[in-house]
C-alpha cells in the first residue's frame, strides 16, 4: 500500500492487494487479495472490491457497490484512427465514475472515456461478462444481463432492462424504461418505455 494512500475506518485490505499512491478508500471497505486500485481513485464507503479487480487509475466508485472477481473499471476505450498505413492509438484520458449502490459481476469491462467521464448511475447491476465501452453513460437502476455489449457513446436511460447478449452500435439512446429482449442488435435509438 502507498505511503500516501488515505484509507478510512474499519477497512480491510487483504494481502496480495495493491493501494496506488494517492487513492482513497472509504470507511469499512473490504479489499480482498489480488485486488488493485490505482493511482488517484476513490472507493467510497462500505464498498467490497472481490479477488483480481482492478480500478485504474483516477476512476471512482461510490458507496455500497460490489465489484465482482475480474472487474476491470478504467481500461483504454478502443480508440484508433487510421492513418492510411496503420491504426493510430487515441489517448483515453477520461475516466470512469461509478455512482452508489451498483453491483458489477465477474469479468465485466467498464472502460474510461476518451474525454470526461463514463457513468454508471446508482442503484445499476451489471451482470457477469458485460462490456460498457468509453463515455456511455448509464442511468440508475438499469440492468444490464450478461454478454451485453454497450459500444462508446451510448446513452441507457433510468429503469432500462437490457436482456443478455444484446449488442449496440455507438451513440444510440435506449429511452427510460425500455425493456430489450436477450439477443438483440440494437442499430437505432430505442423510445422511452419501449
Amino acid at each position: 500500500m502507498a505511503a500516501d494512500a488515505v484509507i478510512g475506518a474499519d477497512v480491510e485490505i487483504q494481502a496480495g492487494a495493491h493501494v496506488a499512491s494517492g487513492a482513497r478508500i472509504g470507511d469499512r471497505c473490504v479489499v480482498f487479495s489480488g485486488a488493485y486500485v490505482g493511482e488517484n481513485s476513490r472507493i467510497g464507503a462500505d464498498s467490497v472490491l472481490h479477488p483480481n479487480l482492478v480500478v485504474r487509475d483516477g476512476c471512482r466508485v461510490g458507496d455500497r457497490v460490489i465489484l465482482h472477481p475480474g472487474v476491470v473499471v478504467g481500461a483504454d476505450g478502443f480508440g484508433f484512427a487510421w492513418d492510411g498505413a496503420c491504426h493510430l492509438k487515441i489517448p483515453q484520458s477520461g475516466r470512469v465514475e461509478i455512482e452508489d449502490d451498483v453491483e458489477v459481476g465477474a469479468n465485466a469491462t467498464i472502460d474510461r472515456a476518451t474525454f470526461g467521464e463514463t457513468r454508471i448511475g446508482r442503484g445499476t447491476k451489471i451482470d457477469n461478462l458485460v462490456h460498457i465501452g468509453h463515455n456511455v453513460v448509464v442511468g440508475e437502476n438499469v440492468l444490464i444481463v450478461a454478454q451485453t455489449g454497450v459500444a462508446g457513446s451510448c446513452r441507457i436511460e433510468d429503469g432500462v432492462v437490457i436482456g443478455g447478449q444484446v449488442g449496440m452500435i455507438p451513440h444510440v439512446t435506449i429511452g427510460k424504461g425500455a425493456k430489450i429482449v436477450p439477443q438483440s442488435g440494437i442499430a437505432k435509438d430505442v423510445p422511452p418505455g419501449e
